[in-house]
């Protein structure tokens, strides 16, 4: 298993033993900005908190898109609330294979807050839930607040400006009929980033929803040693980037803001079909 994944057997090992891991749920819906708490309320992985997409992943939409970083004092805190800390792992998981939350999770916590041992629950809930794992309800019990003050590394992601002019291969993480602007169903433009690659984050799951083999995932993705990712809002290009630390490929800079944000400037280009 890769060092960024965690298979759910394992994961229940963990969780027998001191210190135990924290353990995020990251279940959401697009749309629906209760869904998360609502999810993680009626049944989820014991000991697991519930980390909110909208409102501890990314801060209120506008000029900047729809799931803008939110301030790094602000995400600071929620680590320290949710006692996350260098020394214990950390397990994220979501019930979409990582694409919607757990991924963005694992980036902005490895990445960009640099946390040392950070893993996705391979297959996610239902992963944990046809290895036998039980699930538990009700509200999040109290937990010990850490201390930690985390340094955040900027040079993770990029500005709009930076897309515009960087020469960087840039992977787009949603689906084909989005990339080619023959369906738009969330943002107010369709089409793609000029020189764009479409890469769905959908085809980094095999038929389980698990990650590919790494080697199934090196041959899939161009293998360049620059390159941006994005999608809609910054959620699922995050999962590119997971997959290339699967497969042992250079890390993608993620651009935060993605479509929802390049259409906002109609001096930016939008391209179309392939």
């Amino acid at each position: 298993m890769s060092d960024v994944l965690i298979g759910a057997e394992e994961l229940h090992h963990w969780l027998q033993e001191q210190p135990t891991p924290v353990v995020l749920d990251c279940r959401a819906r697009l749309g629906d900005p209760e869904a998360g708490i609502r999810l993680w309320r009626e049944g989820h992985v014991p000991a697991s908190r519930h980390l909110d997409l909208d409102r501890d992943l990314a801060s209120s939409p506008g000029v900047r898109g729809r799931h803008p970083l939110p301030e790094p004092g602000d995400f600071a805190a929620t680590l320290r609330r949710l006692g996350v800390e260098p020394g214990r792992p950390v397990v994220v998981y979501d019930d979409m294979g990582g694409q919607l939350a757990a991924a963005r999770a694992w980036w902005m916590l490895a990445q960009w807050a640099g946390h040392p041992d950070v893993r996705v629950l391979d297959g996610g809930l239902p992963a944990w839930r046809g290895a036998g794992g039980t699930l538990v309800e009700g509200e999040q019990a109290e937990t010990s607040a850490s201390d930690w003050a985390p340094v955040f590394d900027d040079d993770t992601w990029v500005e709009a400006d930076e897309v515009f002019s960087s020469r960087a291969l840039k992977l787009d993480a949603r689906s084909r009929e989005r990339f080619r602007g023959e369906n738009e169903p969330v943002d107010a433009l369709a089409g793609h980033i000029p020189g764009a690659r479409c890469r769905p984050s959908a085809d980094n799951l095999d038929e389980s929803g698990r990650f590919k083999s790494p080697e199934a995932l090196r041959e899939a993705f161009p293998g360049a040693s620059d390159v941006i990712s994005y999608c809609g809002s910054g959620v699922t290009a995050c999962h590119n980037i997971l997959a290339h630390a699967v497969a042992g490929l250079p890390l993608p800079k993620l651009y935060v803001g993605s479509w929802s944000e390049w259409i906002r400037d109609p001096a930016r280009p939008v391209a179309t079909g392939d």
